[in-house]
């Protein structure tokens, strides 16, 4: 899975919506949007941030490794 599945998947199993999860973030939701749709990727600083609000590992956003 792709870095932009597990984004989506992790939020909704979260019960987030962009917007919330862009006020965690501290982006704006057309960023989280851009990930989820694979326009963009998250920085490595965001990389970690999303491990942190999802209590998972960076290995794990990145497709690298499973929870």
């Amino acid at each position: 899975m792709r870095i932009n599945q597990i984004i989506k998947e992790l939020r909704k199993e979260n019960n987030l919506n962009q917007n919330e999860l862009a006020k965690l973030c501290n982006v704006q939701q057309s960023c989280i949007s851009k990930w989820e749709r694979g326009i963009t990727s998250p920085s490595t600083d965001m990389i970690v941030c999303l491990a942190k609000i999802f209590d998972v590992s960076c290995d794990y956003l990145l497709g690298k490794d499973e929870i």
